[in-house]
Protein backbone atom coordinates (compact mmCIF):
# COMPACT_ATOMS: atom_id res chain seq x y z
CA UNK A 1 0.00 0.00 0.00
CA UNK A 2 1.16 3.27 -0.82
CA UNK A 3 2.14 5.98 1.96
CA UNK A 4 3.14 9.11 2.56
CA UNK A 5 6.33 10.04 4.72
CA UNK A 6 8.25 13.20 5.20
CA UNK A 7 11.54 14.21 6.96
CA UNK A 8 11.66 16.63 9.03
CA UNK A 9 14.03 18.34 11.73
CA UNK A 10 12.00 18.67 15.23
CA UNK A 11 13.07 21.42 17.34
CA UNK A 12 13.66 20.88 21.42
CA UNK A 13 10.30 20.71 23.14
CA UNK A 14 10.64 23.79 24.28
CA UNK A 15 10.81 25.78 20.87
CA UNK A 16 7.75 22.78 19.68
CA UNK A 17 6.22 24.26 23.23
CA UNK A 18 6.21 28.06 21.83
CA UNK A 19 5.59 27.46 18.44
CA UNK A 20 2.27 25.79 19.36
CA UNK A 21 1.08 28.73 21.40
CA UNK A 22 2.20 30.77 18.81
CA UNK A 23 -0.30 28.68 16.33
CA UNK A 24 -2.96 28.73 18.67
CA UNK A 25 -2.69 32.47 19.07
CA UNK A 26 -3.26 33.03 15.54
CA UNK A 27 -5.87 30.50 15.33
CA UNK A 28 -7.32 32.15 18.14
CA UNK A 29 -7.71 35.89 15.78
CA UNK A 30 -8.12 33.89 11.80
CA UNK A 31 -9.63 30.55 12.96
CA UNK A 32 -8.60 27.23 11.22
CA UNK A 33 -5.71 27.68 9.13
CA UNK A 34 -3.11 25.06 7.13
CA UNK A 35 -0.74 23.32 9.17
CA UNK A 36 -2.47 24.72 12.67
CA UNK A 37 -2.31 22.02 14.39
CA UNK A 38 1.22 20.57 12.93
CA UNK A 39 4.30 20.10 14.97
CA UNK A 40 6.64 22.16 14.63
CA UNK A 41 9.10 21.14 12.69
CA UNK A 42 12.07 22.04 9.32
CA UNK A 43 11.00 20.49 6.13
CA UNK A 44 13.70 18.26 4.55
CA UNK A 45 11.39 16.48 2.08
CA UNK A 46 8.23 14.19 1.44
CA UNK A 47 7.55 11.60 -0.77
CA UNK A 48 5.14 8.07 -1.18
CA UNK A 49 6.37 4.78 -1.99
CA UNK A 50 4.67 1.39 -1.03
CA UNK A 51 5.23 0.74 3.15
CA UNK A 52 6.99 -2.67 1.95
CA UNK A 53 9.78 -0.05 0.90
CA UNK A 54 10.37 2.17 3.80
CA UNK A 55 12.62 -0.34 5.35
CA UNK A 56 15.74 0.24 2.33
CA UNK A 57 15.05 3.82 3.27
CA UNK A 58 15.19 3.92 6.58
CA UNK A 59 18.55 2.33 6.53
CA UNK A 60 19.98 5.31 4.09
CA UNK A 61 18.91 7.79 6.87
CA UNK A 62 20.37 6.21 9.43
CA UNK A 63 23.86 5.95 7.85
CA UNK A 64 23.55 9.84 6.75
CA UNK A 65 22.61 10.75 10.00
CA UNK A 66 25.16 8.53 11.80
CA UNK A 67 27.98 10.79 10.26
CA UNK A 68 26.21 14.08 11.06
CA UNK A 69 27.01 16.43 13.81
CA UNK A 70 24.77 18.19 16.28
CA UNK A 71 24.74 21.79 15.99
CA UNK A 72 22.96 24.75 17.29
CA UNK A 73 20.51 26.18 14.91
CA UNK A 74 19.24 29.97 15.85
CA UNK A 75 16.08 31.17 14.76
CA UNK A 76 15.44 35.12 14.84
CA UNK A 77 13.04 36.14 12.29
CA UNK A 78 10.21 35.57 10.64
CA UNK A 79 9.42 35.41 6.86
CA UNK A 80 6.60 34.94 4.14
CA UNK A 81 6.57 33.41 0.71
CA UNK A 82 3.74 34.56 -2.05
CA UNK A 83 1.77 31.12 -1.49
CA UNK A 84 0.88 32.14 1.63
CA UNK A 85 3.35 30.55 4.07
CA UNK A 86 4.29 32.62 7.15
CA UNK A 87 7.07 31.00 8.98
CA UNK A 88 10.19 31.39 11.28
CA UNK A 89 13.85 31.25 9.70
CA UNK A 90 16.77 30.22 10.74
CA UNK A 91 19.84 33.36 10.62
CA UNK A 92 22.13 32.65 7.96
CA UNK A 93 24.94 31.05 10.33
CA UNK A 94 22.36 28.14 11.29
CA UNK A 95 20.66 28.31 7.35
CA UNK A 96 24.30 27.45 6.24
CA UNK A 97 24.56 24.30 8.49
CA UNK A 98 21.13 23.34 7.74
CA UNK A 99 21.38 23.47 4.11
CA UNK A 100 24.03 20.64 3.56
CA UNK A 101 22.13 18.32 5.93
CA UNK A 102 18.48 18.77 4.07
CA UNK A 103 20.72 18.51 0.89
CA UNK A 104 22.51 15.13 2.09
CA UNK A 105 19.35 13.61 3.39
CA UNK A 106 17.53 14.30 0.54
CA UNK A 107 20.77 12.77 -2.02
CA UNK A 108 20.54 9.67 0.24
CA UNK A 109 17.02 8.93 -0.65
CA UNK A 110 17.82 8.64 -4.11
CA UNK A 111 15.91 7.20 -6.17
CA UNK A 112 12.75 8.86 -4.58
CA UNK A 113 10.37 11.38 -6.60
CA UNK A 114 11.30 13.57 -3.81
CA UNK A 115 8.81 16.81 -2.81
CA UNK A 116 12.30 18.51 -1.64
CA UNK A 117 12.70 21.63 0.48
CA UNK A 118 15.87 24.07 -0.21
CA UNK A 119 14.98 26.86 2.09
CA UNK A 120 15.39 26.09 5.88
CA UNK A 121 11.86 27.34 7.78
CA UNK A 122 9.70 26.77 10.77
CA UNK A 123 6.02 27.00 9.17
CA UNK A 124 3.54 29.01 11.80
CA UNK A 125 0.95 28.93 9.09
CA UNK A 126 0.71 27.70 5.36
CA UNK A 127 -1.65 28.75 2.33
CA UNK A 128 -2.74 31.41 4.32
CA UNK A 129 -5.39 34.20 2.75
CA UNK A 130 -3.40 37.54 1.90
CA UNK A 131 -5.55 39.38 4.84
CA UNK A 132 -4.88 36.53 6.80
CA UNK A 133 -1.28 37.28 6.28
CA UNK A 134 -0.91 40.48 6.92
CA UNK A 135 -2.73 39.86 10.23
CA UNK A 136 0.20 36.80 10.79
CA UNK A 137 2.72 39.34 10.31
CA UNK A 138 1.31 41.71 12.61
CA UNK A 139 0.62 39.46 15.52
CA UNK A 140 4.35 38.00 14.99
CA UNK A 141 7.37 40.39 14.83
CA UNK A 142 10.15 39.26 17.06
CA UNK A 143 11.51 36.41 17.92
CA UNK A 144 14.68 34.89 19.03
CA UNK A 145 14.85 30.95 19.72
CA UNK A 146 17.34 27.83 19.49
CA UNK A 147 17.98 24.72 20.02
CA UNK A 148 20.29 22.01 19.19
CA UNK A 149 19.62 20.05 16.16
CA UNK A 150 20.92 16.13 17.02
CA UNK A 151 18.50 14.25 14.93
CA UNK A 152 16.07 13.91 11.90
CA UNK A 153 12.58 12.25 12.41
CA UNK A 154 11.03 10.52 9.30
CA UNK A 155 7.25 10.31 9.78
CA UNK A 156 4.33 8.68 7.91
CA UNK A 157 1.20 10.41 7.22
CA UNK A 158 -2.22 9.70 8.84
CA UNK A 159 -5.23 9.98 5.99
CA UNK A 160 -7.31 10.29 8.76
CA UNK A 161 -6.08 12.81 10.87
CA UNK A 162 -4.92 14.10 8.43
CA UNK A 163 -1.11 14.57 10.27
CA UNK A 164 2.21 13.26 9.64
CA UNK A 165 2.91 11.08 12.69
CA UNK A 166 6.72 10.15 13.94
CA UNK A 167 7.43 6.62 13.30
CA UNK A 168 11.11 6.88 13.26
CA UNK A 169 14.08 9.20 15.07
CA UNK A 170 17.76 8.88 13.19
CA UNK A 171 20.14 10.85 15.81
CA UNK A 172 23.58 12.88 14.79
CA UNK A 173 26.46 10.97 15.98
CA UNK A 174 28.95 12.49 14.52
CA UNK A 175 30.78 9.11 12.95
CA UNK A 176 33.12 10.21 9.77
CA UNK A 177 32.69 7.83 7.33
CA UNK A 178 35.02 4.47 8.14
CA UNK A 179 37.98 4.56 5.97
CA UNK A 180 38.85 1.44 4.08
CA UNK A 181 42.43 0.86 5.60
CA UNK A 182 44.19 -2.27 4.18
CA UNK A 183 45.69 -3.47 7.19
CA UNK A 184 48.99 -5.94 7.51
CA UNK A 185 48.44 -8.48 10.32
CA UNK A 186 52.51 -7.67 11.52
Amino acid sequence: MEKKYSVAIYPSQEVIDAVKTMKDYLKSKIDWYNSCNSVAHITICEFTIDETQIEKYKQKLFKICDTFTPFQVNLDHFGSYVNGAFFIAPNEHSANHLKPIMKKTQEALKPLKLKKSDDPHMSIGRKLIPENLKIATQLFTTINIDFLCCEIVLREFDPIKKQFFVINTFSFNGNSQPELIQGSLF
